[in-house]
């Protein structure tokens, strides 16, 4: 019923395949709403098991999941949601040994992860194989988010290094999906700082939106733009990146 998707528009959804990196706060509404619209395949990568405090924000697990790694406890989720879909688990690290193999096999990528370092390899990994990706990132009651396509801006261009290559980094830590990346490879993670439920969600269905509207080419996508929020004052703001 809508027109900018249509049939047309629904079967684009069918045949393409998403890759979700990290099955945690940002994660867990991702996939739960790409499996609704019926994309064809998801895939998820990560290397954790479910936890009692990842709960409040990580709304695709329950607690009879406890122990369980969330890739098969998201890939449940998303069976009873939708039968139909094909969902292909990684129950891994996201290292640079494996990332092109993965992410090439893949449409479009979601980067839920809160690991720094995970976040530049998605980024330089999607822009090496001219994959499009969303970026998403939260901490306490803010997010951010963008979307990436071949000669838009990237991660770095916007935050810069990760901390394994500079003292800093600017990206906040996401939602807790603490296994996508390898601790052998990996940068220090952002400080952990607490993190509103409900602002994972708010996040991670923005993220599910560019996707759906990438897959079928609706309205105009996060691309050289950085979508910025914070929930305490509900104050949106998004900043324009100047590219050459």
């Amino acid at each position: 019923m809508l027109p900018e998707i249509g049939e047309e528009g629904q079967k684009k959804i069918l045949s393409s395949r998403v890759l979700v990196v990290g099955a945690g706060g940002l994660g867990s509404p991702v996939m739960l709403y790409l499996a609704a619209a019926g994309v064809g395949t998801i895939g998820v990568i990560d290397a954790d098991e479910v936890d009692l405090s990842n709960l409040q924000r990580q709304v695709i697990h329950q607690t009879k999941d406890l122990g369980t790694p969330k890739v098969e406890s998201a890939r449940e989720k998303m069976l009873a949601i939708n039968p139909d879909v094909r969902v292909e688990t990684y129950h891994e690290f996201l290292t640079p040994a494996n990332a092109l193999s993965i992410i090439e096999r893949y449409d479009f990528i979601v980067s839920c992860t809160d690991n720094l370092a995970a976040k530049a390899l998605v980024s330089d990994t999607c822009v090496a194989a001219s994959k499009a990706f969303s970026h998403g990132g939260i901490s306490e009651w803010t997010g951010q988010t963008f979307t990436h396509v071949p000669g838009t801006a990237d991660y770095r261009c916007i935050f810069g290094p990760p901390p394994a290559e500079a003292p800093a980094a600017s990206a906040p830590a996401s939602d807790g999906s603490q296994g996508s990346v390898s601790s052998e490879t990996a940068a220090p993670q952002a400080p952990v700082l607490g993190v509103l439920g409900a602002v994972a969600g708010m996040l991670g269905t923005i993220q599910a939106a560019e996707t759906l509207k990438y897959l079928t080419g609706a309205g105009q996508l996060l691309t050289n733009r950085l979508l910025m929020f914070d929930a305490l004052t509900m104050k949106f703001d998004v900043l324009t990146l100047g590219m050459d």
